[in-house]
């Protein structure tokens, strides 16, 4: 389904550049695992939500965010912790492309730049 189905993408991505990117892989069959941050997930899951359907919003998301991350599977994971970051190196293991759109910098200082991974 696609060519690069068989392919593992590791989405470290949040606002809409790198979401839009790792969809695009996945629209194209690679299997994709979208970390968020626990409790909130990517702020645009509350984007376009009206009062009324905010409690649903909390576990789906509005309407944006839902279009740019179709084909992924999702979990929350505290990149901070320690716990948290051998779960990101545990799955990077399984991977063959992490993508991030972090500022410079913050994945050296979560132990999760090219060189730990």
């Amino acid at each position: 389904m696609g060519p690069l189905k068989g392919i593992r993408i590791l989405d470290l991505t949040h606002a809409v550049a790198g979401p839009v990117c790792t969809l695009f892989l996945g629209d194209m069959g690679a299997e994709i695992v979208k970390i968020e941050k626990p409790g909130r997930g990517d702020n645009t899951r509350y984007n376009n939500i009206s009062d009324r359907f905010a409690s649903e919003a909390v576990t789906a998301g509005g309407d944006y965010f839902l279009s740019i991350n179709r084909n992924k599977r999702s979990m929350a994971v505290d990149m901070k912790s320690p716990e948290g970051r051998e779960i990101i190196l545990k799955l990077a293991k399984d991977a063959d492309v992490m993508v991030q759109n972090f500022r410079p910098g913050t994945v050296q200082r979560l132990g999760l730049d090219y060189e730990a991974i």
